[in-house]
């Protein structure tokens, strides 16, 4: 995993404190639209801006990632049927009912800054629902499962680009939570909510420019992009221009873990 993707993979887990999840300050995500739309502090869209130094024909890919919570329900064999349990203990292993968090993403590569000019494109970011069952085998055999299940969530990212002079470009981003979910349970929008929603850009040719810390001449282009519900910076080596994480916390340019090698 280069150094890049290991400060987004942290960055995705960062931002989803499971241990406060009910608490509307760290509702941190991309929320159903008839949801947040009327409530304040809530998102159900983020907007990314910033510049790339690049040539018409040059790429760039969109990666857009997000956490989706997962019901875990777990069952004790009783005979030939499952019934519902808080928790289950199997060959020393323990089981708990509760609510774990899987890994989604959405990507688009090879979009050239001259179509992105010309039009913006439209990536679908879909979740069907569904459900599985993991059984559970101690030495007399079945004793029980692990039942999953999630909900299905819809969501697009519409990129485009703008050309400002030669080989400049301001590059959007915006990611929306499209999911039609008109509940009003707390707990229960969560589960169709994209946690701890970030993008991360990657130019081919090109090069992006720190917004934090842009050269003099192009300071006010920096600081004319709109960035809504998130922070991009820099990430990869340090000194290296080819990759933007767009993320619902502050970070600095070339961000680093010290775990990471």
């Amino acid at each position: 995993m280069d150094r890049a993707r290991q400060i987004a993979q942290a960055v995705l887990y960062e931002c989803h404190p499971y241990h406060r999840l009910l608490d509307d300050r760290y509702l941190r995500g991309l929320h159903p639209e008839p949801y947040a739309g009327g409530r304040a502090g809530l998102s159900w869209m983020m907007q990314t801006q910033c510049l790339v130094e690049a040539a018409p024909a040059d790429t760039v890919d969109v990666h857009v990632r997000f956490l989706q919570l997962v019901s875990r329900e777990v069952a004790r064999a009783r005979g030939g049927e499952l019934e519902p349990a808080a928790e289950l203990t199997v060959d020393g292993a323990r089981y708990v009912s509760g609510l774990e968090a899987r890994e989604r993403e959405a990507a688009v590569s090879g979009l050239t800054l001259a179509d992105l000019a010309a039009a913006a494109y439209t990536m679908r970011v879909d979740v069907p629902g569904d459900q599985e069952a993991a059984w559970l085998i101690d030495a007399r055999g079945r004793a029980g499962a692990v039942l999953r299940c999630w909900e299905t969530l819809h969501g697009q990212a519409v990129v485009r680009a703008e050309p400002l002079r030669d080989r400049l470009f301001r590059l959007t981003v915006k990611v929306a939570n499209t999911t039609d979910w008109r509940g009003e349970d707390r707990a229960e929008v969560l589960r169709h909510t994209f946690v701890s929603a970030q993008s991360v850009v990657r130019t081919h040719g090109g090069r992006f420019v720190s917004l934090l810390n842009p050269p003099a001449e192009l300071r006010p282009l920096a600081e004319s992009c709109r960035n809504i519900g998130t922070w991009p910076v820099l990430v990869g080596e340090v000194g290296e221009r080819h990759t933007m994480l767009s993320a619902p916390i502050i970070l600095r340019d070339h961000p680093r873990l010290s775990y990471a090698t």
